[in-house]
């Protein structure tokens, strides 16, 4: 029986021959991933012990947690949920990783990111490791059960097909495709399903580009979004993937709930506006609109290639005087290689403030905004209240759209500048 890449993952994880669509299973993840939280992390401790009387987790090598949000601690109850969730790693046997960057992004970098395999969190933005042939679930406050028991429980889900065709023009970048892709089918679209991407514009795309797409995978309603494994994919995870499994792959007549194309050739740069993620529009319609702060990062869009982006329109310039740029690399191990290539050396140099890798900016944790202000931004979302007051605005775009809005202090189309620094 033909399968999709869903459908074969999830019945190894469940020991069956075959799954489908609205089947009920029990599935045992490969790996259980999380960040430590109020709420969440130091609750899944403290039930598992005092509600279900587990004292130790069953097979602690699936495991690993992060500490990438309230870093630096700022008031003694933030350092005192860092050091509850070291102690319970350190008594379990499971990984701690802190001040190493946003999770999503290191546990690509550590492997946790297996072609073939089926990972679990309680944060959706874990669909990015789909990236790299991984099915990653947000699973909320289901991840408990993976803490007291090898398994969870779990409803099949059917899968999209989408596959994106044509040629990315100049200074359209991967976080553009994704929120076009938005525009196109709607919020809604793909709610409760698995999305399998494919298509000449994927597989011209980097992997980093790949991650910011499946990232994002929430925004559609979507469960996940995965890629089957390419060379891109088989080289980076080579050496680092976590426990050895075959690639998965669907079949060439895999049934899909639909399957949908979009054409990019004629897509340019977009801003989603306020207050919503669905919200996406053409970026040339607003450009000119005053913004006074930027923010280059998260889990979507504060790799290499964002920072490249950034560092190309701002190379030799200074940002203009009273706009405040904040750029965040995605992880310390990037932010080391963006300092091998002089990226950071040239950001600093425009007047950006460079900050160490966490999640704090992007939640609104660090450099709130007042009534009245407005952001560019690559952060993940831009409801009211999330990088400050709910009276301040969030604009979404891509790395350098930030950039050129920063020397500009109001919304700016990059080409001109990407033209510009293509021909230095």
């Amino acid at each position: 029986m033909p399968h999709t890449i869903a459908e074969k993952i999830l019945a190894r994880a469940a020991g069956l021959d075959s799954v489908r669509p609205g089947d009920d299973i029990l599935v045992r993840p490969d790996f259980v991933i999380a960040y430590d939280f109020p709420g969440y992390t130091d609750v899944f401790f403290k039930e598992a012990k005092e509600e279900f009387g587990v004292d130790k987790v069953s097979s602690p090598e699936r495991f690993v947690l992060f500490i990438d949000h309230m870093v630096p601690a700022t008031a003694p109850k933030e350092e005192e949920l860092h050091q509850v969730t070291r102690a319970w790693g350190a008594a379990q046997g499971v990984p701690v990783h802190e001040r190493e960057g946003i999770g999503h992004q290191v546990s690509a970098e550590l492997g946790y990111a297996t072609p073939g395999a089926f990972a679990v969190h309680f944060d959706g933005h874990v669909s990015q490791l789909g990236a790299f042939g991984t099915l990653a679930f947000g699973a909320r406050k289901s991840v408990l059960e993976t803490f007291v028991s090898e398994t969870m429980a779990l409803t099949v889900p059917a899968t999209v097909k989408i596959e994106l065709t044509g040629t990315l023009q100049p200074g359209v970048m991967a976080r553009d495709v994704f929120h076009h892709m938005v525009r196109v089918l709607g919020p809604a679209s793909c709610r409760f399903k698995v999305v399998e991407l494919c298509g000449p514009v994927i597989d011209a795309m980097s992997i980093e580009g790949r991650q910011t797409i499946c990232g994002q995978a929430m925004f559609l309603g979507a469960t996940t979004m995965v890629i089957a494994p390419d060379a891109k994919t088989l080289q980076y995870t080579q050496g680092r993937a976590k426990i050895a499994l075959e690639p998965v792959y669907a079949d060439a007549d895999a049934v899909y709930e639909r399957e949908v194309r979009i054409d990019v050739s004629d897509l340019t740069p977009v801003v989603v506006v306020p207050p919503s993620p669905a919200n996406t529009r053409d970026l040339t319609d607003y450009v000119g609109l005053p913004v006074h702060t930027g923010y280059l990062g998260s889990c979507a869009s504060g790799r290499l290639e964002d920072l490249r982006a950034a560092a190309q329109v701002l190379r030799g310039k200074r940002i203009k005087p009273g706009f405040q740029l904040h750029v965040v690399p995605t992880s310390q191990a990037i932010m080391s290689q963006a300092a091998k290539e002089g990226l950071i050396s040239t950001l600093v140099d425009a007047g950006a403030f460079i900050s160490s890798s966490s999640c704090d900016y992007c939640y609104g944790r660090i450099a709130t905004m007042s009534d009245g202000q407005r952001a560019v931004s690559t952060g993940t979302l831009n409801t009211p209240g999330r990088m400050g007051s709910s009276d301040s605005e969030i604009f979404i775009c891509n790395a350098a759209v930030v950039a050129a809005s920063a020397l500009e202090g109001c919304i700016a189309d990059p080409r001109p500048y990407l033209l510009e620094g293509s021909a230095l």
